[in-house]
C-alpha cells in the first residue's frame, strides 16, 4: 500500500479540490471568460487561474516555506529553496473549453531539481494518478505498471501536435511520415497529462512531445517512471524536469522509438 507523505496528501487533496470547481465550470461552458495567451490557439479562461489559486492555497497551508512555480501566475520564490510545487491546474484548456473530458490537474514537487512526487487527477474519468519516489504509481488505490509491449510494430504511441504558433511543424510531418508505418497506431488526446498518465497505466506505450514546459510533464514523469518505464528528453538526453521536451515509454520500445526520432530531427537535403 502507498503511504503518502504529508506534501503527497496535501497535492491529492488539492487536486480534488481544483477538480470539483473545473466541473463547475465544464457544466457552464457559455458563462466563462476567454482569452488568447500567447495567440489564438493558446487560450486560458477563469477556470484556469481560480483552480490555480485554489491548488497554491492549499499547497501553502501544507508547507509555506515551499516555492510555487504555475502555468498562470508563474514564480513564486519560498523561504525553501530545496523544493518547489508545480502545477497546471488544467492541462487541456482546449479541449475543457470546446466540451470535450479530456483534461486534468497537474502538481509535482520538485526537491532540489528532481521530481518525489506527482498527481494528475482526471476529474471527468474519476482518474487520480499519484506517485511518489521509491512507492511505484497508483491509481484510484492500485498499483499501475507500464505497458509490456515489446516491439515497435505493436506498439500505441501518444504524442503532442504541434499547434498554431508552436515550432517545428516541418519535424512533426517528418515523425508521422517515419513512425505511421511502423507502430500500431498514435493517438492525441489534447492533454500531455492524459497522455502520460496512460503510459504508466500501461494504455500507450509511449509518449513524446517538444515545446513543453515543466508544469505540463514534470507530474507524468514520475508516474512513469515509478510504473517501470523510462523518461528521457525527447533526443534522448537525460531529462531535465524544467526543460522543454519528452519522451516517456515501456521501457523496451524507448531506443526503436529515439531511432525515428533522431532521424525526424535532421533537415531534410
Amino acid at each position: 500500500m502507498l503511504q503518502p507523505s504529508l506534501e503527497l496528501t496535501a497535492m491529492i487533496a488539492a487536486a480534488q479540490a481544483a477538480g470539483s470547481g473545473l466541473k463547475r465550470h465544464f457544466a457552464q461552458l457559455s458563462g466563462l471568460g476567454i482569452r488568447a495567451k500567447s495567440g489564438p490557439a493558446d487560450l486560458v479562461s477563469i477556470a484556469d487561474e481560480e483552480a490555480e489559486a485554489t491548488v497554491r492555497g492549499l499547497l501553502a497551508v501544507a508547507q509555506p516555506g515551499y516555492g510555487f512555480l504555475g502555468e498562470e501566475g508563474g514564480v513564486r520564490a519560498g523561504s525553501d529553496a530545496h523544493n518547489t510545487w508545480i502545477v497546471d491546474p488544467l492541462d487541456g484548456t482546449t479541449n475543457f473549453l470546446f466540451g470535450a473530458p479530456l483534461w486534468g490537474v497537474n502538481i509535482a514537487l520538485a526537491r532540489e531539481g528532481r521530481v518525489v512526487a506527482a498527481v494528475t487527477y482526471l476529474p471527468m474519468l474519476d482518474e487520480m494518478y499519484v506517485a511518489e519516489a521509491g512507492q511505484g504509481s497508483w491509481l484510484n488505490g492500485q498499483r499501475i505498471h507500464v505497458s509490456g509491449r515489446a516491439t515497435l510494430v505493436e506498439a500505441v504511441l501518444g504524442c503532442g501536435i504541434p499547434f498554431a504558433g508552436k515550432p517545428a511543424q516541418a519535424r512533426f510531418a517528418r515523425e508521422m511520415a517515419l513512425l505511421t508505418p511502423r507502430c500500431a497506431g498514435i493517438r492525441r488526446t489534447g492533454a500531455c497529462a492524459v497522455d502520460m498518465a496512460w503510459v504508466a497505466a500501461g494504455r500507450w506505450d509511449a509518449y513524446w512531445e517538444n515545446a513543453l514546459c515543466a508544469w505540463d510533464m514534470a507530474p507524468g514523469t514520475l508516474l512513469v517512471q515509478e510504473a517501470g518505464g523510462i523518461a528521457t528528453a525527447a533526443d534522448g538526453s537525460v531529462l531535465d524536469p524544467f526543460g522543454t521536451s519528452v519522451l516517456v515509454s515501456n521501457g523496451v520500445v524507448h531506443a526503436p522509438l529515439l531511432e525515428f526520432l533522431d532521424q525526424a530531427r535532421e533537415e531534410p537535403a
